[in-house]
């Protein structure tokens, strides 16, 4: 036989707190008067008031000047006015959720608002809440919210919709959907406590793999029954006991997988009677006993700590972690890493063991706010230091761009990269490098003042030095590489083919006739050119860029021979001809005398700048690169 005990089981920080304060206070005074029970557990109030802690059901009950708990479901707001008459003095245990429901219906009522309660009705978190609001509905489960919204009619005031704390997630989901189709102006408060949400779904899937579950609570306990209700929808066998004395071992012994869940208001000393009833050999799924667990359920802990947990939930703004204490325990999703790219959903999944650094923990709300980001600086200092004296890379983000530079951060530590040390040069915007991977060496560390530096610029240094060294030792005379231009002058421009910066001549960048390298290239261009010239020696290298395939007279003999016809781009006119375009950088010469059929004075007498005319090839110059055409041998053509 194995049993597993929920985690959640037992005093939700509540009525923890509420307990506490009760026995703080009689311990001081000797005696204090509980407004109502305490807890919803004869068993733990009979404890109570052997400790000086007195039920009253009634205020006429409680003396003039007396010290008066206010228990953890919260009271109407006339309460406080009554005590405050009889000169009490309040000792508010009021859970903060149920608090935090007090003042949403006390702001949505005051703006004419009806508010609809989803709880049960005259259940003392219910009377208290509605004693913060004005006019209110109580609906007690998915029938009545049925019933209620066929009842809603268009004109009807607005309505504001809250939970009790403790109600059953699944009717709350099916009520809100039922009232949103007929109410057009509703506003939807969750107010179920995220305990109770815990508490349920732990319950929910512990029944679904046990032959037997036992529920322990007070049968007047709100939470204790849906505990008892989600047990029964998935196993066969659900024992509702209130203490020990209702359960025999001889029922234990029948099943293989028990199940045990406890309300919020079951004391642990009633859970380890219970448990105390398993046979010696019965252990926990985890190897140690009930009472060891709760005890360690118990512990406290305090801001700074370290502590390893497992990830229970993952919400849209915090992932919430299981420490094994009764205190719920949230990452904020800022706490989890420094980077802004920081993908929650590839990195972190329920099940997963997480740890973190507690950063505050909220007795009052029951809560503790964890970091998880903490815990990385930690370990990142000792991973910067090593990369600083080991002189080793180190990978980050940039994060942030400021006035001397940027900050990457690196393993959870921020580094502070200076502009002369990002490699960005000093006519570029540094804002490019924003959210970017980058590598860098550590150049300065200060833990004490928690400063570090690091450098950008040296990686590339390095980088470079080794890709120029690796070009040298392989480069030849007709090697091609793709390169960048990084500078222009006017006789050229100046190329880094990969660590290695060489010039290609103004000459080498265009077949045509140029005044300036930047009427072909611009600073920053991606362009592909080869060696033609090599000086080891003395560290220079001449590039081209213009191909022999683009050369305009390869183009032209490619296309045209000597008695071919082509049309023909007039371009300028000199005494004895003129010259006209045959293709994009091969000139042809009109002579003046094969101009026309008959004697001219100039060539403008017959043609005009711009014109396009057909004329014959008759001699091409290869040596000269030089071509003769002739419009009158077409003319002379056609006569024959």
């Amino acid at each position: 036989m194995s049993v597993t005990v929920a985690k959640t089981a037992g005093f939700c920080f509540g009525v923890r707190r509420a307990v506490d304060l009760a026995e703080q206070q009689a311990k001081k005074n000797g005696k204090i008067y509980a407004y109502g029970e305490i807890i919803h557990n004869m068993h733990e109030i009979e404890r109570l008031e052997k400790l000086g802690v007195y039920t009253a059901y009634a205020l006429e009950d409680i003396p003039d000047g007396a010290g008066v708990l206010i228990r953890a479901h919260g009271v109407p707001r006339n309460v406080y006015t009554l005590l405050q008459a009889k000169k009490c003095e309040i000792f508010d245990a009021t859970c903060p959720f149920v608090r935090k429901i007090h003042k949403i219906v006390d702001k949505e009522s005051a703006d004419g608002r009806l508010i609809v309660i989803l709880g049960s009705a005259g259940h003392p978190e219910v009377v208290g809440i509605q004693g913060w609001c004005g006019e209110s509905v109580v609906l007690e489960g998915e029938e009545q919210a049925r019933a209620f919204s066929e009842r809603l009619e268009m004109e009807d005031k607005p309505i504001s919709l809250v939970a009790q704390t403790t109600v059953n997630r699944s009717i709350w989901n099916i009520s809100v959907g039922l009232i949103k189709k007929r109410c057009t102006n509703l506003k939807i408060f969750d107010t179920i406590c995220k305990a109770t949400d815990e508490r349920q779904s732990e319950a929910r899937l512990l029944a679904g793999v046990s032959d037997q579950m036992i529920v322990i609570g007070d049968k007047k306990s709100s939470n204790t029954k849906r505990l008892y209700e989600i047990s029964r929808s998935l196993c066969s066998d659900v024992r509702y006991i209130e203490d020990a004395a209702e359960l025999t071992t001889q029922e234990l012994g029948q099943h293989q997988h028990i199940g045990i869940t406890a309300g919020a208001s079951t004391p642990a000393w009633i859970i380890k009677e219970v448990s105390n009833m398993m046979s010696e050999e019965t252990k926990i799924e985890t190897g140690e006993d009930f009472a060891a667990m709760l005890e360690e359920s118990f512990k406290t802990l305090n801001n700074g700590e370290k502590v390893t947990g497992t990830v229970v939930g993952i919400s849209n703004n915090d992932v919430q972690v299981d420490l094994g204490v009764k205190h719920t325990a949230y990452i904020p999703l800022g706490e989890l890493s420094d980077d802004p790219n920081y993908d929650v959903a590839a990195n972190i999944h329920v099940g997963d063991e997480i740890e973190a650094v507690v950063v505050r923990v909220n007795d009052g709300e029951g809560t503790i706010t964890l970091s998880k980001k903490r815990v990385d600086q930690l370990k990142g200092w000792e991973t910067i230091e090593a990369a600083h004296d080991e002189h080793t890379v180190v990978e980050g983000v940039i994060v942030e761009e400021n006035r001397g530079g940027v900050v990457a951060t690196a393993h959870g530590v921020r580094v502070f990269i200076p502009a002369s040390q990002t490699g960005v040069p000093k006519d570029q915007p540094m804002s490019q490098l924003v959210k970017t991977k980058q590598s860098f060496y550590i150049t300065e560390i200060n833990r004490q003042r928690k400063r570090v530096v690091g450098s950008i610029r040296q990686i590339q240094q390095e980088a470079r030095k080794a890709a120029a060294e690796q070009i040298w030792n392989t480069i030849e005379i007709g090697n091609e590489y793709d390169g960048t231009v990084k500078s222009l002058t006017s006789y050229g421009a100046f190329v880094d083919i990969g660590g290695v910066d060489g010039m290609v001549h103004i000459s080498e960048l265009s077949w045509g006739r140029i005044k300036h390298p930047s009427e072909v290239v611009s600073v920053g261009d991606k362009v592909k050119v080869f060696v033609i010239g090599l000086d080891k020696e003395n560290k220079k290298i001449s590039l081209g860029y213009k191909r022999e395939e683009d050369n305009p007279w390869n183009v032209f003999k490619s296309k045209y021979d000597i008695g071919s016809v082509a049309e023909v781009k007039i371009l300028k006119f000199m005494p004895f001809g003129a010259f006209a375009e045959i293709v994009p950088g091969v000139d042809g010469l009109i002579h003046i005398s094969q101009i026309a059929d008959h004697r001219i004075a100039k060539p403008e007498d017959e043609l005009e700048v711009g014109q396009v005319v057909e004329a014959k090839i008759i001699d091409i110059n290869d040596e000269k690169k030089k071509v003769s055409l002739s419009i009158r041998a077409l003319l002379e053509d056609e006569e024959d």
